[in-house]
């Protein structure tokens, strides 16, 4: 299969868990003449493209506003590439920005240590994850989002605003012709838009399911970022306006 060619019963059931964010495969016997195993294929091909997590009996719709443990289980190998891969961009000297998020953890990962660097991030895994680098690492004020472990809100949006980066890596739930870059959480698009606005370079860290998605908060245009650097290519007509908006798409591997 391609990336994103769903089947129409695959389609009929993330749109019925886009009503409650969850499924139960009894429900799907009722709702498709089809076999319980047919089904479980479906969720598994589903949960391996990034849209959903399987649980006990069913299934969880991936894109909202989900915990950080529960995307960080998701496209494990994919998002460390990409991580391994922005991770090279960054240039001795540089001040970097890293926002939450399971991809721009791998980035963190990827960073070697003692690099002559300053990295500034609102997560608080990231800098967990670059405490024993001796990496110079400024983390910004706010209130906690528990489920994500970022600090947002007018405190963090003051720490921006005095500060200017070389390069900023952020995530995205979804990138579409439309409505650009998009977030589930209003105030986490805030501080991306923030850190966006300080920046020389924007590099967005997406794998491949994040195409042709939108979220409720777009944070950006297509032309607002330089560079998304993912582990596939997007469609025809998203490929199309990436380019025509100048946006660099580099490939992992």
């Amino acid at each position: 299969m391609t990336l994103h060619q769903l089947n129409q019963r695959q389609q009929m059931i993330l749109n019925r868990m886009a009503e409650d964010g969850e499924v139960k495969i009894a429900e799907l016997k009722i709702m498709f003449d089809v076999t319980e195993m047919t089904l479980r294929r479906d969720l598994e091909k589903l949960e391996h493209w990034g849209y959903i997590r399987r649980i006990f009996g069913g299934a969880i719709l991936l894109g909202k506003d989900i915990a950080l443990q529960e995307r960080t289980s998701v496209l494990i190998e994919e998002k460390a590439r990409i991580g391994k891969r922005a991770a090279s961009l960054v240039e001795p000297g540089d001040s970097i920005f890293l926002d939450g998020g399971s991809t721009t953890l791998q980035v963190a990962k990827y960073l070697q240590p003692d690099r002559q660097i300053t990295v500034v991030t609102n997560a608080l895994n990231i800098a967990a994850e670059l405490q024993n680098k001796r990496i110079p690492t400024i983390v910004i004020g706010g209130m906690m989002l528990d489920s994500t472990a970022t600090l947002v809100g007018p405190v963090a949006a003051a720490a921006l605003a005095k500060m200017a980066f070389n390069r900023v890596f952020i995530g995205t739930t979804g990138i579409t012709v439309k409505h650009g870059y998009s977030n589930s959480n209003m105030h986490e698009a805030e501080i991306k838009q923030l850190a966006i606005a300080k920046a020389t370079e924007v590099n967005v860290v997406a794998d491949h399911t994040k195409f042709g998605r939108q979220d409720l908060f777009s944070f950006a245009p297509l032309h607002g970022i330089h560079r998304i650097v993912t582990d596939g290519s997007p469609g025809e007509e998203l490929r199309a306006a990436l380019e025509e908006a100048s946006v660099d798409i580099l490939l992992s591997s």
